[in-house]
């Protein structure tokens, strides 16, 4: 059953005092130690349902924990969690040797009977002693993206996790919303539709057919400085080479997911701006399949940029759509001549039928967005026209380019 609601998380780390600090370590270390009995059971007994699991070792995660009520009970449903995706690594893979999981992340669950978050900016945490009170260290800005969620009461506070990174403690708080209607959905089927085409590259990391380009060099040139940084380390081979491996990990990690979700909002930013009502991307497995192994993180980062496209267009009530990438790099979207030649260089187009020329890219993502177009024409439930967004105006089927208003 697909989820109702719109989930978000928003992080911010907390202001916390020496003794609050050391609630919360002995917080997080008695939660190891629960998910890990929850496991050893579930394991023992092949259970992964929470409620099943929660009757089977609860008793004991209170007798040697110090964890409350709410916190034991959170527990067994993180170990339940666990096993049940290690059950489905062994159904969908039969050669595959799996183990039982252990719990050594710095991390705790919370939900609403065990944090309360306040709206003058602090929260209130169940720890092994008495409750945490302390305040979130939001940004001075109220534009700070925290605030769209903690200041508009559509967002409801849900489970949530504390985490401890570099000697610091971050509060990944969870909300979440009722799932609105895509606008694909309220309109009439005699209504003209616009689409907005983006084509997932190498030099260009994504392209829209309204001319924004997010460059992919940066994120190659940060990944291959990481990666001489981390193997020059690794051939030291010390404990605090490792170390320094783990926090550079992490670097890059946030680097990574802080890029893609600037682009994935400029993207979304550029439907909206264009009163599109659909997203196109490229088939992702076709993709992958073209795309050689050496832009391994070419690949991860498409995946990762359209997952959050997905999540962030559900929220303006934009559908994403994906279509066969076949030859949209080879036709010509003014004359629809496709042909190998067409392409002469990586970032270059020039069709050889018609003359036109365009950054290759550019031309992809008109293509991909096009094909979208036309699937919708030959819907025998539609009359209306569809139509693509492009930088000046729109493009339709029946009455080709049009300005804007």
């Amino acid at each position: 059953m697909a989820d109702e609601f719109l989930r978000r998380t928003a992080i911010t780390r907390l202001r916390l005092t020496s003794e609050q600090r050391h609630l919360l370590k002995e917080t997080i270390r008695e939660w190891q130690v629960a998910c890990n009995i929850s496991s050893r059971i579930g394991w023992k007994y092949n259970e992964t349902r929470k409620t099943k699991l929660q009757n089977l070792a609860y008793d004991v995660v209170r007798e040697e924990t110090q964890l409350g009520s709410q916190h034991a009970i959170l527990a067994t449903h993180q170990a339940a969690a666990a096993l049940s995706g290690v059950k489905e690594i062994e159904e969908g893979r039969a050669d595959y040797d799996t183990s039982r999981p252990e719990f050594t992340s710095e991390t705790v669950k919370y939900d609403s009977r065990s944090m309360t978050v306040f709206d003058d900016g602090t929260v209130s945490l169940a720890t092994t002693g008495e409750r945490v009170n302390c305040r979130l260290a939001l940004p001075n800005d109220e534009d700070g993206y925290q605030a769209q969620y903690l200041e508009n009461d559509s967002w409801k506070v849900t489970e949530s996790t504390l985490s401890k990174r570099d000697g610091n403690y971050y509060l990944h708080l969870g909300f979440r919303k009722p799932m609105p209607e895509p606008k694909a959905d309220r309109r009439d089927d005699d209504e003209d539709r616009t689409v907005l085409g983006v084509d997932l590259g190498i030099a260009n990391i994504a392209t829209t057919s309204t001319a924004y380009f997010a460059s992919g060099d940066e994120l190659q040139h940060r990944h291959r400085e990481f990666e001489r940084i981390r193997s020059s380390l690794q051939e030291t081979g010390t404990q605090s080479a490792h170390r320094t491996i783990q926090q550079m990990s992490g670097r890059e990690s946030r680097y990574l997911r802080d890029e893609l979700h600037r682009v994935a909002n400029a993207i979304v930013g550029e439907a909206l701006d264009h009163g599109c009502e659909f997203i196109a991307f490229e088939n992702l497995r076709h993709i992958r399949e073209r795309m050689p192994p050496v832009m391994s993180l070419h690949r991860w980062a498409h995946r990762q940029l359209v997952d959050l496209v997905e999540y962030k267009a559900k929220d303006e009530r934009i559908r994403v759509e994906f279509v066969s990438p076949e030859n949209t790099s080879r036709r010509c979207p003014e004359c629809g001549h496709t042909s190998e030649e067409n392409r002469v260089r990586q970032a270059a187009f020039k069709c050889e039928c018609c003359g036109a020329t365009a950054n290759a890219d550019y031309v992809g993502a008109k293509n991909v967005g096009w094909r979208f177009v036309r699937q919708g024409q030959q819907s025998s439930g539609r009359t209306g026209d569809s139509q693509l967004a492009l930088k000046s105006g729109t493009v339709m089927p029946s009455r080709g380019f049009v300005p804007p208003d």
